[in-house]
This record gives structure tokens, sequence and C-alpha cells, in this order.
């Protein structure tokens, strides 16, 4: 059967690729991130509607500065209100790409984030440190919504691992 016109669309192997890592992670960190999630935080995630997913193309021989640089994120991010979901280093196969996942509610939240980060010194430092020691190369950032009933659901295997 054939899409209408209207429907059909190709993705670049980048979005293709970003969707699978999406997904990926999304379902790591579903599974091993509830077990230790308040109930308060259940409300929360039902109010988060966009993630912002960025990726970055790193030096690989800077590792550790940019370990330092998302723990520094770590601080940060919640203080000018998005939600971190997590910074993620290469651990195997490509050594140069790492991921910071942030949600939000809107973005019109986003942007206020942003606003808010743009005044905060701590913020602004790390992006001069970053800078200084040209330890991102690249950096891309895509949006994704939350599809209802996805979001934090935690496994229900019964199995031996």
């Amino acid at each position: 059967m054939q899409q209408p016109a209207s429907l059909a669309r190709t993705f670049t192997r980048r979005e293709a690729i970003a969707g699978t890592v999406a997904a990926g992670l999304s379902a790591t960190l579903g599974f091993e991130a509830v077990a230790c999630v308040s109930a308060n935080r259940s409300q929360q995630e039902k109010a988060v509607k966009i993630t912002c997913i960025i990726r970055y193309q790193i030096d690989p021989f800077q590792r550790d500065a940019f370990q330092t640089y998302a723990e520094t994120w770590g601080r940060v991010i919640p203080r000018c209100g998005g939600e971190l979901v997590g910074y993620f280093l290469p651990l195997e196969g490509t050594n140069d790409v790492a991921w910071g996942l942030i949600a939000f509610k809107s973005l019109a939240a986003y942007e206020a984030y942003r606003a808010r980060l743009r005044t905060d010194p701590e913020a602004r430092a790390n992006f001069a440190m970053a800078q200084a020691k040209r330890l991102i190369l690249r950096e891309e950032r895509n949006f994704v919504e939350v599809v209802d009933g996805t979001y934090w659901v935690p496994s229900t295997f019964a199995g031996k691992a």
C-alpha cells in the first residue's frame, strides 16, 4: 500500500540514528531509573512534553574534561528549569560522540530556560571552559516529544536475566 504524498518522507541517516539512540536511551533510563524515583516524580513525568537531545562530537582525548563539563550541567540545568535526563559518554564503539538529554514541559519552557542559562554565572563559566579547551567539536540539538504511555515505563520481565 502506497502512502499519500503528504505522509511520505525520507529520513537522513543522522535522523535515523538519533531516533534509534533516543529510543534506546529512553528504554535504558526508564528501566533502571524507575526503581530509584520518588512517588512525586510520576506527576512531574506526566508534565514533560518534549526532550532536547544534544549530540556532541567531542575530542576523544578530552573525555575527562567533557565529563567535568557534563557534571557541571548536572547542577546548572535543574537550577535553570530543565529536567535533566542525563549526560552520556562513549563507552564502546564510536569514541567521539556524547549525548545530553534534557526534558521540558514545552518549547516556551525551553526558551525561558535558555534565557536563564545566559545569565547564570556557573553556566557561562562552563561554556567558556568548553570553548577554551575546544573539547566540543560539533553540537546538534533535536527536539522529540513524549508518546503518552511510554515514558518511564518499568520492566515487567519476571524471568531470569
